[in-house]
This record gives structure tokens, sequence and C-alpha cells, in this order.
């Protein structure tokens, strides 16, 4: 540990932790894909993203917390799924 690191920061700054899917056995068959099947699936799972984004601000702004946040939980793993396949 860095001395002026914190074991949290130490913490924060592993891939795993950042992105939970990495743990996943699944996420080493992600990788193994092909270039082309990649990159269409990230773009697919971006537009997911962007699209649950919307939603969940629409429903945060019509007074339905769990469905924004519903919404929230299927961007954030959309995310974190499109970001195993760069």
């Amino acid at each position: 540990m860095r001395p002026d690191a914190s074991p949290a920061a130490d913490r924060a700054r592993r891939a795993g932790v950042r992105n939970p899917v990495l743990a996943l056995p699944a996420a080493t068959r992600l990788e193994g894909l092909s270039p082309a099947l990649r990159a269409e699936l990230r773009a697919l799972l971006m537009d997911l993203r962007r699209d649950a984004l919307v939603r969940a601000e629409d429903c945060w702004r019509r007074h339905k917390a769990p469905m924004a946040a519903y919404w929230k939980a299927v961007a954030v793993y959309a995310g974190h799924i499109a970001r195993v396949l760069r």
C-alpha cells in the first residue's frame, strides 16, 4: 500500500470492485468473442444503457421511485457488461 493511500482507496482501484461483472465466469467468455461481435454487442448494450437512464429519469420525475431504481440498475449493469467488451 502506498503511504498516502488508505485501504479503501486501494480497494476502489481494483477493477473487480469498480466493475463486479468482471468477477463472473461469463465475463471471460465475453472476452473470447470475435471483435466484430463484441463491438456490436457493446453498441447494443450502450444503447440499452442510454434508454434505461432516460426511463429512470422519467420515472423519478413521475415519483415512481421503485421503477426509477430498477431502470437505473439496468443502466448500470448494461454499462458494466459493455465495458467488459472493450
